[in-house]
């Protein structure tokens, strides 16, 4: 039963698959939740559902049911590979499955600039990809990474949970580590990482101050690191990093950042006039002005540089959904929902 789901999901190009008692099976296609027929699903059916996915993954039920939430990934040969978040709600299981091609995200086909995708050719800093949940984050660091191992000889380690697109050793070696599975923590992981040898380090997510700490010094000591936070647009990740850590430390934290952060790229995934969907990007680049601003704490100011510096390669959320709505891609309805100041996007027009 849960591959013939599977299957229908990969066929119908559905990005979710949600298994939750009460309601149809359904899938989430374009940023849409749709409902694949009448029938609702009773607590014991998902049940089975959950249990036949743990199964396919030869993986012991027992956390689940113990601590309520898991996290893993899939791979149904022939098929593709799925992200799993097992929860239960209610006291039933259920499950959310994230839909993962085999093959490796190709950055025209995504609408990934290649100047983002070029950010990553520092030897060293830090490059961020930011975003709401669902966004295209992990595509868009899938690309990067991609483009590192086909270009330079050097040790990629990567540190997920789960791990999501599998990379072939090509000009670059490749490490792939599943938090979980293969270390016990990112903290752990990321301290061990800077033992074997990387020159580029992919940490899924900077959950914490600990993570973020030592991903800092990661990128103060040699390494190229990228990864993701749950935010939208630089000044919103600029503070999040700095509110993470004690009162006592910001000062600290702050000069330290400015100077090891590259880029940061904001994304945002909108509903497109074709009927699928199209990315909208925020750029900063760390260009001298930008790192005194982040050094100073005036990190409030940083939405009117990234507006008026295109010729550094900055663009602001709100110019990149222009262009789309000038474009023809997105409606002016799109534009002004997704906009962050809705009522500037209505001027320029």
């Amino acid at each position: 039963m849960v591959t013939d789901i599977l299957r229908k999901a990969v066929q119908e190009n559905a990005s979710d698959i949600f298994i939750v008692a009460g309601l149809p099976i359904s899938f989430c296609k374009n940023g849409v939740i749709i409902r694949t027929g009448e029938k609702r699903m009773m607590p014991d059916e998902v049940e089975e559902c959950v249990k036949e996915i743990y199964e396919l993954a030869q993986r012991d039920i027992y956390y689940l049911n113990e601590n309520g939430d898991d996290d893993f990934s899939l791979s149904v040969p022939g098929l593709s590979r799925f992200r799993v978040s097992g929860y239960k709600q209610r006291g039933a299981l259920s499950a959310v499955l994230r839909v993962i091609s085999f093959e490796l995200p190709d950055p025209v086909k995504y609408n990934i600039p290649e100047k983002i995708i070029k950010l990553c050719e520092q030897p060293n800093g830090m490059v961020l990809v930011t975003g709401p949940a669902g966004s295209g984050k992990s595509s868009t660091l899938a690309c990067m990474i991609d483009y590192i191992n086909k270009t330079k000889d050097v040790h990629i380690i990567t540190l997920e949970d789960p791990i999501e697109y599998l990379y072939r050793h090509d000009k670059s070696i490749v490490s792939q580590r599943e938090v979980g599975v293969d270390t016990e923590s990112y903290v752990t992981g990321l301290r061990a990482a800077l033992r074997q040898c990387p020159q580029v380090i992919l940490l899924g997510e900077m959950r914490d101050f600990e993570t973020i700490s030592i991903a800092m010094t990661a990128a103060e000591t040699g390494h190229l690191l990228l990864s993701t936070l749950h935010t939208v647009g630089a000044v919103n990740t600029i503070n999040r990093i700095i509110d993470v850590f004690p009162a006592n430390q910001q000062r600290q934290i702050t000069v330290q950042l400015s100077s090891v952060l590259n880029a940061v790229i904001s994304q945002q995934l909108l509903p497109s006039i074709d009927g699928g969907v199209i990315p909208a990007f925020e750029i900063m680049t760390m260009t001298p002005a930008v790192r005194n601003m982040v050094r100073d704490g005036k990190g409030h100011q940083l939405d009117g540089l990234i507006y008026s510096n295109p010729d550094e390669g900055m663009i602001s959320m709100d110019e990149s959904i222009a262009e789309l709505l000038k474009n023809g891609k997105i409606t002016l309805e799109t534009a002004q929902k997704y906009a962050i100041h809705p009522d500037r996007l209505k001027l320029r027009r």
